[in-house]
C-alpha cells in the first residue's frame, strides 16, 4: 500500500541528501520533497578545500547522487527554493515566492554558514561549489593569498594554494595554528610542516583593515594580497527553527532520535546539537561523516523507527602529504593527557587524548587501518594503561579488546 504521507526536508546538502536517500532505502513510499537555496544537486563539501582547490578531483565527482537519481527515485528535489519560514500550526513550510508545501514529518537539515568579519571589504568566504571555483580561479603561481584563520579550513586552502605557487600568508589571534584543537605540541608540528612549505604565519594578530592592496593587522603590519579568504569557522543556521518556536541554543536541540521539542520537526547535519546517546552530552559537530550519520539516522527516526544516536564523531583532513583521521569527543572544560605513539618529528604518528587512561580522543597522522580501534576504545570509555597507549609494539585492535 503506498503511504499518502509527505516528508519535506529543509535544506539539500548532503545531510539533506542521505535523509532522503535513507526513506527510500527504508521502503518509504511517501511523496518526498528535497528544497535546496542553491542552484546546485547535492554535494559533498570536503572536495572545495582539497581536491577541486588542488585540480585533482573532478567537479562531476563532488555530487552525493547522479544527476537522474532523484527522478529514478521519486524525490521532488527543487534547488533555487529559500524557505522563508515553517508554520508548525498548519504543517507547511513557506517559500521564498510565499506558496507552500504542506508536510506530515519535516527534516530541517539547513546547514552552517561562515561566520564574518565585520570589517568592509572584498574579501572571500569558502562555503559554496561557486565560492571554490572562485577561489580556485585565482590560484595561480605568483598569486598572493592571506587567510584569516588558521584551522581546519584555513589550512587545506593554504596547503592548497601553495602547490599551486600562491604566495601565502595566514593570520590567526592564538599562538599557533588549531591550538584549541591540539594544543601546543601537535598545533607546532602542523605550523612546523606549513612554514616548511612557506606559509608565512602572522600568530596573536588579527585582521584590522581590509585594504585593496592587503590586510592590514592590528599592529599595523600589511600583508600584500590579491585575494583575501576568510576562514574563521560557521555557525549553525537556525533562523528558521528559532522563528519557528523551536528550541535552539548552539544549533537546533534535537533528543537521541534528532527529533525537536515539535514531534513531527526533526534536525541533521551540521545545524543540529544533538543529545548523544554516548557521551551523555549534547553535542553539534560540523563535518562530513556527521552530516551522512544523522541524515540517515533522522530518516528512520521519521518514519518511526527506535533511534539512539551514537555515532562517534569523525572526520579527515590532507594537507600537503599528510593525510589524517580523527575520532573522538572532548568535552568542554576538560583537560586531556596527550599519549604520541610513533613518530611526532616525522610526522608518521597516532595521538591519543585521554582523561587517566579513558580515551577520550584519537588522531591518526599518516598512519592507516587504525581508526576503526580507535572508535572503538572512545567508545569502550573503560581506563588503558597510557604506557600501553603510547608503546607502538602493543597492537591497537589489542587495546579495543582488552
Amino acid at each position: 500500500m503506498i503511504d499518502d504521507r509527505t516528508f519535506v526536508i529543509v535544506g539539500a546538502g548532503l545531510a539533506g541528501a542521505k535523509a532522503a536517500e535513507t526513506l527510500r532505502a527504508e521502503g518509504f513510499s511517501g511523496r518526498v520533497v528535497l528544497l535546496g537555496e542553491e542552484t546546485e544537486r547535492p554535494y559533498e563539501r570536503p572536495p572545495l578545500s582539497k581536491g577541486l582547490l588542488l585540480g585533482t578531483a573532478e567537479r562531476d565527482n563532488v555530487y552525493v547522487h547522479a544527476a537522474d537519481w532523484y527522478r529514478r527515485h521519486d524525490v521532488e528535489l527543487r534547488t533555487a527554493t529559500p524557505v522563508r519560514a515553517i508554520e508548525r500550526a498548519g504543517h507547511r513550510v513557506r517559500l521564498a515566492d510565499d506558496s507552500t508545501v504542506g508536510y506530515d514529518r519535516l527534516l530541517l537539515a539547513t546547514g552552517a554558514e561562515p561566520r564574518r568579519l565585520p570589517l568592509p571589504g572584498d574579501v572571500a568566504y569558502l562555503r559554496t561549489l561557486a565560492d571554490s571555483q572562485h577561489l580556485a580561479g585565482g590560484l595561480r603561481d605568483g598569486a598572493r593569498l592571506v587567510i584569516v584563520g588558521a584551522g581546519w579550513i584555513g589550512l587545506e586552502i593554504a596547503a592548497a594554494a601553495r602547490e599551486r605557487g600562491a604566495a601565502v600568508t595566514v593570520v590567526e589571534t592564538a599562538p599557533l595554528p588549531l591550538h584549541r584543537v591540539l594544543g601546543d605540541r601537535l598545533a607546532a608540528s602542523f605550523a612546523a610542516m606549513h612554514a616548511a612549505h612557506g606559509v608565512v604565519f602572522h600568530f596573536g594578530r588579527q585582521a584590522a583593515e581590509f585594504r585593496a592592496d592587503g590586510v592590514v593587522l592590528d599592529d599595523g603590519t600589511l600583508c600584500p594580497a590579491d585575494t583575501v579568504l576568510v576562514a574563521v569557522g560557521v555557525r549553525p543556521r537556525t533562523e528558521l527553527a528559532r522563528a519557528a518556536g523551536l528550541a535552539v541554543d548552539d544549533g537546533i536541540l534535537v533528543d537521541h532520535g534528532l527529533r525537536t521539542d515539535d514531534p513531527d520537526v526533526f534536525a541533521a547535519g551540521d545545524v543540529a546539537a544533538v543529545d548523544h546517546a554516548l557521551f551523555g552530552h549534547r553535542i553539534r559537530v560540523e563535518h562530513w561523516a556527521t552530516a551522512i550519520d544523522t541524515g540517515a539516522a533522522a530518516a528512520r527516526s521519521m518514519l518511526g523507527q527506535e533511534v539512539a544516536y551514537d555515532r562517534v564523531p569523525y572526520f579527515f583532513t590532507d594537507q600537503y602529504d599528510l593525510g589524517m583521521e580523527y575520532a573522538g569527543w572532548i568535552p568542554p572544560g576538560a583537560e586531556p593527557d596527550l599519549v604520541i605513539r610513533g613518530d611526532l618529528d616525522g610526522r608518521e604518528y597516532v595521538a591519543f587524548w585521554h582523561d587517566k587512561g579513558q580515551v577520550l580522543a584519537g588522531m591518526n597522522v599518516n598512519v592507516w587501518d587504525v581508526n576503526e580501534s580507535i572508535q572503538e576504545l572512545v567508545r569502550a570509555r573503560v581506563p588503558v594503561d597510557p604506557a600501553r597507549l603510547a608503546d607502538p609494539s602493543v597492537p591497537l585492535a589489542d587495546l579495543a579488546n582488552a
